[in-house]
């Protein structure tokens, strides 16, 4: 399947997309976002967090790597921007959270290909050219699953 292609006019409707990712989560869901500074992938994850029915804000674990949410399925949130090597992140024993029970967003997640499942869903959010608030989404999944969460989104969508 190809990848989906969206534009978010604002960050209510990121936060909405994120919702309904959330909303379809299975334990053991891998979501990697990339895209610029700024872009949204926080506000995504924001939305993913209240689609798994967590209570608390999500906000961005820049500063700590990484952030556990409790809600339907546990959410670890993960921020790999102030790293800067393969080695640094491959000591972070990601794998124990990629393969839990949870759902892992890894935030920055150009910077760890290496260290990530193959199967996932790659999320890459980009400015649009003219537009201060508007976002190209692109969603490209890598596996069964996230091939499966792309149709239930555009089934959704339809």
């Amino acid at each position: 399947m190809e990848s989906l292609k969206l534009t978010s006019r604002s960050p209510e409707q990121t936060q909405l997309l994120g919702s309904h990712l959330g909303e379809l989560a299975h334990k053991g869901d891998v979501f990697l976002l990339t895209g610029e500074l700024g872009t949204g992938k926080t506000c995504l994850v924001q939305g993913i967090a209240r689609g798994l029915a967590v209570n608390e804000h999500a906000f961005s674990p820049s500063f700590v790597i990484l952030r556990e949410y409790h809600g339907r399925l546990p959410l670890y949130h993960v921020d790999l921007y102030r790293l800067d090597s393969a080695d640094e992140i491959a000591d972070l024993g990601l794998e124990e959270y990629f393969f839990d029970d949870g759902v892992c967003v890894v935030e920055w997640a150009e910077k760890g290909m290496l260290v990530v499942p193959r199967d996932n869903l790659l999320i890459t959010i980009q400015y649009v050219p003219g537009s201060p608030a508007a976002r190209l989404i692109s969603l490209d999944p890598h596996g069964n699953r996230y091939q499966d969460l792309i149709g239930q989104l555009q089934q959704d969508r339809d």
